[in-house]
């Protein structure tokens, strides 16, 4: 039985791992801090996580507790990280320290343990590119710098004369969040000691994932629960912009899946890996469908705000993906979506996305 260690492996995202992996025969031990944000006040371990799964409680900034994790474990999946793009801006010291320092931890520990450690992924973020890649009026590949304040105060949210376009892992990274620069450390991070010690290691730059358990307890969590909640709550999903920029979202089982295919696969080397549907659709259209779904009479509330920071439009270029690990996506989003509301309506119909607007506003970053 192989051992595998999973930080964060709690979370909306880890908990679909740590169970898949369990199903899959590795002897898996998690360590989490069972974050309030994410988990509640209570801070309990979620109940579907399976019996038999190794749960620690604890920081993974705690060097001494992860070393002796690691020691114990040939395989790393590190998914523990502060999440949340808006929030990074004005919660600077606790993502740098959660996000830089914890992966710094961690990768001594691993060091330390440098002749058994056999594998290393990492969860990291699309957040990392800034604006995704586009094609100019001459139809070159282009990546315009990022978007001009004044001109989105006058509800100008386009590029002029540029066309979106499926974004590749060699985009030259343009990250606009601290959350964004930690992600882009770690990669960085980790692939040097992978390389250095002949570690494969791979790196999972996510798009926007989405699923049953989200934390719906984090006013921060993914547009796709926001819009949901709101709905469920008999009010307008809040759309921020037109609702036209582009995204990539992809099914939580579907992303779990490609965790267990990479520790599965036998590849060399370090890899930067797109983990996304291949897929594109526009906010406003993701809001339109809840709405079709949950038989919701209203329409979208289109605010023409913007959030300082946003990007317009980024979705995934998957080819790479598929020839390393040889995964890809099984659940269409109208799939995904079935799911995720199925989940939705048993559990949670409060309207949590007013929290996060008013922190938004409050630091100057809602416009």
């Amino acid at each position: 039985m192989k051992n595998i260690l999973i930080t964060g492996g709690a979370g909306f995202i880890g908990n679909y791992v740590s169970n898949f992996a369990n199903k899959k025969g590795y002897n898996v031990t998690i360590l989490d801090n069972l974050d309030k944000q994410v988990h509640g006040e209570k801070q309990l371990w979620p109940d579907y996580l399976h019996k038999d799964i190794n749960k620690v409680f604890g920081d993974v900034r705690d060097s001494k507790l992860v070393n002796e994790l690691v020691e114990k474990n040939e395989y790393i999946i590190h998914l523990a990280s502060a999440v949340g793009v808006g929030q990074s801006m004005y919660e600077v010291e606790h993502y740098t320290s959660v996000n830089s320092l914890g992966t710094g931890v961690l990768l001594q520990a691993i060091v330390n343990n440098k002749n058994s450690v056999k594998k290393l992924i990492l969860a990291s973020s699309m957040s990392v590119y800034g604006e995704g890649s586009y094609l100019d009026n001459k139809g070159n590949i282009s990546f315009p710098e990022e978007r001009n304040e004044r001109d989105m105060i006058k509800s100008s949210w386009d590029f002029d004369g540029y066309t979106p376009i499926p974004t590749k892992e060699e985009k030259p990274l343009k990250p606009s969040s601290i959350y964004a620069l930690n992600k882009r450390e770690q990669e960085e991070n980790c692939l040097c000691i992978g390389k250095t010690y002949n570690i494969p290691t791979l790196a999972f730059r996510m798009f926007n994932v989405y699923g049953p358990y989200q934390a719906l307890s984090n006013p921060y969590t993914g547009v796709v629960a926001i819009f949901s909640s709101r709905i469920l709550s008999n009010k307008p999903p809040i759309i921020y912009e037109d609702g036209l920029q582009m995204r990539d979202f992809v099914y939580v089982e579907d992303v779990a899946k490609a965790y267990i295919d990479g520790l599965e696969t036998d590849f060399e080397g370090q890899h930067i890996l797109n983990l996304g549907s291949g897929e594109q659709i526009n906010i406003y259209n993701v809001a339109e469908e809840l709405s079709k779904i949950l038989q919701f009479d209203g329409k979208p509330e289109v605010s023409n705000k913007f959030r300082s920071g946003d990007i317009r439009n980024c979705f995934g270029d998957i080819t790479k993906i598929k020839e390393v690990i040889g995964w890809e996506p099984k659940h269409s989003m109208n799939e995904g979506m079935k799911k995720l509301l199925n989940w939705l309506v048993n559990v949670q119909k409060d309207d949590l996305g007013s929290d996060a607007s008013n922190d938004l506003e409050k630091f100057g970053l809602l416009k």
